[in-house]
């Protein structure tokens, strides 16, 4: 049993999650439940994983913090890998990210959120629990920007989630731990860096959400990740950040800035075979940048519920709008949801503890032949394409 054919395992039942713990069977986790796999995995075993993955020159580091955050692709499948010390040993958690290039279309996103990159300057918040899609989204929105405009984009991520090929776009994509020691010293840096576009991977100090917000006013379009589980949240708590007396003027200055707010989770469609984004979409007009001053958040959900020729949804509605929608982006190649990324077979089919896909949630395309060992993320840069990235096509 090695990493490679547990990734393997898990892509080729449509996971979008794999779990090691020292002691415990592999668990996937498969349109949103878990189910266990194969025997127990030994704690040497698990911790020869991580130093590997980590390497001999970051491992000091990992025994210091008792964990370790990086991306990785293995198998062909870019992963998100978060190794960590627990109470059996050393864990792994790992997502399974895609190898397709995330698009509104394909994330199967109202097309109204393109709308929401045309503006050059501002504050775009996605928010949402772990899990439900945020970072497909969010590169769902990058791309947008890349395909259509040239701009100057800079994202700070821990780690790197998704690589993009520019195209018109020029792109530069940072990994605190790796490229920059914090978030707070990449945004410092990012402001002499002449960016168009800054996407902050995840706002959890108050000093990252001081620098993302005076950013979003000198000039620069800003997506920045918060955890919430609606808009009003999502706001609430970027104010609650800070200190009481200051406040006052952070939500002045985020109402100054604001511009849309995205609070997304992920429904199971079994018609489809796949799980689908819900979305409130928050837009910042005269009346919420009102309340969001006086910071009565409360009133923020009745706007929203209102607001539908402001081009704002919420739950409710964006819910009618997927019920009657009848053009979907379904992969061939997987049963699972933007949260999961679309795959490609890596590994023959392993016998599974727990039922996997049945007939019409996993169809791969008869003349599409596994590719073992190969990495196939279409959004990678690739050498000797820059000097055409400001070009626009004829």
């Amino acid at each position: 049993m090695d990493l490679e054919s547990l990734i393997g395992l898990a892509q080729t039942n449509g996971a979008s999650d794999l779990h090691l713990e020292a002691g415990l069977p592999a668990a996937l986790r498969i349109r949103g439940s878990l189910k266990t796999t194969g025997e127990p995995i030994p704690a040497r075993m698990l911790r020869e994983f991580a130093h590997r993955l980590i390497g001999e020159e970051q491992w000091n580091r990992f025994l210091e913090r008792h964990s370790f955050d990086l991306s990785r692709t293995i198998q062909g499948v870019r992963c998100r890998i978060n190794v960590m010390q627990t109470a059996r040993g050393t864990g792994l958690a790992i997502r399974l990210l895609a190898t397709f290039q995330a698009t509104i279309e394909k994330l199967n996103l109202h097309p109204d959120l393109k709308k929401l990159v045309a503006p050059t300057n501002g504050l775009i918040l996605m928010s949402g629990p772990t899990g439900c899609g945020k970072s497909s989204t969010m590169a769902a929105l990058i791309q947008e920007i890349n395909l259509t405009e040239a701009r100057h984009i800079v994202t700070i991520e821990s780690p790197i989630e998704y690589t993009f090929r520019p195209r018109r776009a020029y792109i530069r994509q940072r990994e605190v731990g790796r490229d920059t020691p914090s978030f707070e010293q990449a945004l410092l840096d990012a402001l002499r860096e002449d960016p168009d576009v800054l996407m902050v991977g995840e706002m959890r100090e108050p000093e990252t959400m001081r620098l993302t917000l005076a950013a979003s006013e000198t000039g620069h379009l800003v997506m920045a990740t918060v955890h919430s589980s609606t808009c009003a949240e999502a706001l609430q708590r970027v104010v609650g950040a800070f200190p009481a007396e200051i406040q006052s003027s952070v939500a002045a200055q985020l109402a100054d800035c604001l511009l849309a707010v995205i609070s997304q989770r992920l429904r199971f469609r079994p018609d489809l075979g796949i799980r689908v984004p819900e979305c409130e979409i928050l837009m910042a007009s005269t009346a919420i940048k009102a309340m969001i001053r006086t910071r009565d958040f409360f009133k923020i959900p009745s706007m929203l519920e209102t607001g539908g020729e402001l081009g704002m949804w919420s739950y409710q509605r964006y819910r009618k709008w997927l019920d009657a929608r009848t053009n979907w982006h379904v992969s061939s190649q997987t049963p699972e949801s933007p949260d999961s990324e679309e795959m490609e077979p890596d590994a023959p089919a392993t016998q599974f503890s727990s039922p996997v896909p049945t007939k019409g949630e996993r169809n791969p395309e008869p003349a599409s032949p596994p590719r073992v060992g190969r990495a196939v993320i279409e959004i990678e840069p690739v050498e000797g394409e820059f000097g055409k990235i400001l070009k626009r096509p004829e």
